[in-house]
C-alpha cells in the first residue's frame, strides 16, 4: 500500500519565543487540522552546545500529547512553546543518559509548582524506576507535595500502551551494548535502551532515540510510516542514508546529529540529498515544527 502524501511546515526560528505549539489565537477546528505535530525541543547530541537543547520532542497525533525524552532544558523549551502542565498527557524517557533524562527534575518541580493537577504516567526503563524517585526524593519533590499521582511504569520490549490516544511500542535498541559488555559486571543492569512505534487510526511515526546499529531501526519500519525521527550520531550517515533510500517513509527528520557531522553539515546535507533519491527530510533545529 503506497504510503500517504502529507503537506509539510517545518517552522525555523532563532529562539523558542517565536514558536508556539498552540496559537491562542487560532479556533480549535484550526488546532486539530494536522494529523501528526512534531516540535523539536531538544535536538543535540551528548556533547553541551550553545544552540541546541538536549533530546526533548513534543508529538501530537490523534488529540493526544506525548513529550518524547526530558533532555535539559525541557522545562524552559516547553514553557517557551506555551504547553501548560495540564497538557501532556504522558512522558517516555528511552533510556537513562542525561542528555536524554537531564532535565526531567526540573520538570517535576515546575509541575509541582505550577500545581498541575492530572495524573501522569512515565514510561522508562524499569532499571531507572527506583533511582529516578530517589533522586526526586532527595531533592525534596516529595509525592505528597504533588496535586497529582506521579506513577513510574517499566517499558517492556514489544509491548504496546497507551499516552492518551496514542499507541506505543516499545523495541528494543542496541544503543547500550558496548557499556554493557565493558560494565556489566562492575555496575548490574539491563543497560536497557527503546525505540518506539507511534500509532494512532491515522497516522504512523517511528521515533529512534539513540540507537546502536542501523538493524535497530528494521523493527519501526516494516511497514510504511508517515513520519520518520531518526538520530544521526551513532551509525554513520552514509550507510543511515542508503539504509533509508528503499524504505517506505513519509518524511524523516534527522536529529541528535553529532558534532563531528554537524561541523560539515552542507555536505552532510548534500549528501543526505543525493541518496534519498526525493524523500522528504529535514536535519532539525530546536524549535523547528513539523506538521503532517
Amino acid at each position: 500500500m503506497p504510503i500517504k502524501s502529507y503537506p509539510k511546515i517545518t517552522v525555523n526560528c532563532n529562539t523558542m519565543e517565536h514558536l508556539h505549539w498552540f496559537n491562542p489565537y487560532c479556533s480549535l477546528p484550526e488546532r486539530r487540522m494536522s494529523t501528526v505535530a512534531l516540535q523539536a525541543l531538544g535536538t543535540g547530541d551528548g556533547w553541551a552546545s550553545d544552540r541546541r537543547g538536549h533530546s526533548a520532542f513534543l508529538f501530537r497525533m490523534g488529540g493526544s500529547m506525548l513529550l518524547m525524552d526530558s533532555g535539559e532544558p525541557v522545562s524552559r523549551s516547553l514553557r517557551a512553546a506555551r504547553v501548560q502542565p495540564d497538557d501532556l498527557d504522558g512522558i517516555i524517557l528511552s533510556h537513562l543518559h542525561c542528555d536524554h533524562v537531564g532535565g526531567f527534575f526540573m520538570l517535576m518541580q515546575g509541575f509541582w509548582l505550577d500545581q498541575r493537577t492530572r495524573d501522569l504516567t512515565v514510561h522508562m526503563p524499569e532499571e531507572g524506576l527506583k533511582p529516578v524517585r530517589r533522586m526526586l526524593d532527595a531533592a525534596y519533590i516529595f509525592e505528597e507535595l504533588m496535586a497529582f499521582k506521579l506513577d513510574f511504569t517499566p517499558i517492556t520490549a514489544r509491548d504496546t500502551f497507551l499516552v492518551g490516544d496514542i499507541r506505543v511500542t516499545a523495541f528494543p535498541t542496541t544503543h547500550l551494548k558496548q557499556l554493557r559488555e565493558h560494565f556489566a559486571g562492575k555496575y548490574p543492569a539491563k543497560f536497557e535502551a527503546f525505540s518506539f512505534l507511534l500509532e494512532t487510526d491515522n497516522a504512523t511515526v517511528a521515533h529512534s532515540a539513540d540507537i546502536g546499529a542501523l538493524e535497530d531501526l528494521e523493527p519501526l519500519l516494516q511497514k510504511p510510516v508517515d513520519l520518520l525521527v531518526c538520530e544521526l550520531a551513532h551509525v554513520k550517515p552514509n550507510e543511515l542514508f542508503a539504509f533509508l533510500s528503499n524504505k517506505e517513509i513519509g518524511h524523516v527528520a534527522f536529529t541528535h546529529v553529532s558534532r563531528p557531522y554537524r561541523e560539515n553539515l552542507d555536505e552532510l546535507k548534500t549528501k543526505a540529498e543525493a541518496t534519498l533519491s526525493g524523500m522528504p527530510h529535514t536535519f532539525l533545529m530546536d524549535g523547528d515544527l513539523i506538521k503532517l
